[in-house]
């Protein structure tokens, strides 16, 4: 069997996440119906993180095993794109190690979150950006973002739901920056809890719109306590940007 990774990229509107959920249509299940329309037969795919409802993918990774032998890995791209919604595409595929797992091999996750400040969103921004009316400041998010590197507790950021069994990640990079009239939050960890990407969002610049010190959060962040987070922002904003292994 050979083991094929993929590269897809989606815009999650109209799914219900990536993970296959019963009466639920979700990005894992159509490219699952995709490759069993090649195949004749049933296929798994495996993802490298399930982004939830309304999220999108600019680098979303999955692999899948495959006893089709006389066809090279970068043909399933047009093969599968033919066969999927519009809103889901393969971006690369290529031969990956018989070991290799979307998910378990991952060693960073890449998220970003696009924010449109002062004015109102045209019809097509509001699927992939959050439309904010002010003008935030830059200098002390990223004051707030730095307070957030290295390994530490991130359960003032946990959704009441999670069910993580430690609430501990390792943060590689976290910063805001201005790009094409918008203003992306970019954020790269080794794991994420439930949702913690669109609550450290929000919590962020509910605390930049009241101008609190930096010190003063860093406090809030380690009390842990769920009550001092802000508003975890709503999922259109959101983008699955980059794994890597």
């Amino acid at each position: 069997m050979r083991n094929i990774k993929l590269c897809v990229a989606y815009d999650g509107t109209d799914y219900c996440g990536w993970q296959r959920q019963k009466n639920q249509r979700t990005v894992q299940e159509v490219i699952e119906n995709a490759l069993g329309r090649i195949h004749k037969r049933p296929v798994g795919v495996y993802g490298s993180g399930r982004t939830d409802s309304g999220v999108h993918a600019a680098g979303q990774i999955a692999n899948f095993y495959t006893d089709i032998k006389n066809m090279e890995a970068r043909r399933f791209i047009p093969a599968l794109n033919k066969l999927l919604p519009q809103d889901v595409r393969i971006m690369n595929a290529e031969e990956a190690a018989a070991g290799f797992h979307a998910r378990f091999s991952a060693k960073a996750r890449t998220y970003r979150y696009y924010v449109i400040p002062c004015r109102e969103a045209f019809p097509w921004e509001r699927r992939f950006a959050f439309p904010v009316w002010r003008r935030p400041d830059l200098a002390l998010l990223n004051e707030y973002a730095r307070l957030l590197k290295g390994e530490m507790d991130f359960s003032l950021f946990a959704a009441a739901a999670d069910k993580s069994v430690s609430r501990f990640r390792r943060v590689d990079n976290a910063v805001f920056f201005a790009e094409g009239g918008k203003i992306v939050f970019e954020i790269c960890a080794n794991a994420f809890l439930w949702n913690m990407v669109r609550s450290v969002a929000g919590t962020l610049f509910y605390y930049e719109e009241k101008k609190l010190p930096g010190g003063e959060l860093a406090k809030i962040i380690q009390s842990g306590k769920r009550k001092y987070a802000g508003p975890t922002l709503p999922p259109q904003g959101l983008f699955l940007y980059h794994i890597r292994y």
